[in-house]
């Protein structure tokens, strides 16, 4: 169900990278929210203190399943986005080098987290917030994806840093 409302942009955003779009599956109020369904009954029998979300496509499902988990929601962002101190983590993508940073008070020592994003490829962007929320003393438990590209090894590579991974579908 999930795969069919999600759009496939070849050469997106460079020639032969295939860019999986999650905006056809937000504007499908049914699949929407079936997906935020799925996700949080995956994880209603864990009690996490906050989601972590990356920039742009997983703050939108980070800040509908914290809210669906009734837990809090951080922001990783890319840098100078944020207004306080932050602490930020370079990371390689399937297509260039970026960073993220997160207020450095976002979380609290000991706090069990819950990472979500639309997508997983190479597992670039999720490991660099895995050093983000451990540099600020927190515990990334699991993680949870949209869409995973099984192939390019991203959720080997969350395992292989003691996380465990979850997606809706794969491609």
């Amino acid at each position: 169900m999930f795969e069919s409302l999600i759009r496939t942009i070849p050469d997106y955003p460079k020639a032969g990278i295939q860019f999986r779009d999650i905006t056809t599956l937000l504007q499908d109020k049914q699949g929407f929210s079936a997906a935020i369904d799925r996700l949080s009954k995956q994880f209603e029998q864990h009690t996490f203190d906050k989601i972590v979300a990356m920039e742009a496509r997983g703050f939108i499902m980070g800040a509908a399943l914290a809210v669906k988990l009734g837990i809090g929601f951080v922001p990783a962002r890319k840098p100078g986005k944020l207004p306080w101190a932050t602490v930020s983590q370079a990371y390689t993508l399937e297509y260039g080098i970026d960073t993220l940073e997160m207020h450095e008070d976002a979380i609290k020592p000991g706090e069990s987290i819950l990472l979500v994003d639309d997508l997983i490829a190479t597992g670039g962007t999720a490991l660099a917030v895995v050093t983000l929320v451990r540099q600020l003393g927190g515990v990334l438990e699991q993680a949870a994806f949209v869409i995973d590209l099984p192939e390019l090894g991203g959720m080997q590579q969350l395992a292989n840093a003691g996380v465990q991974g979850f997606a809706l579908c794969q491609f």
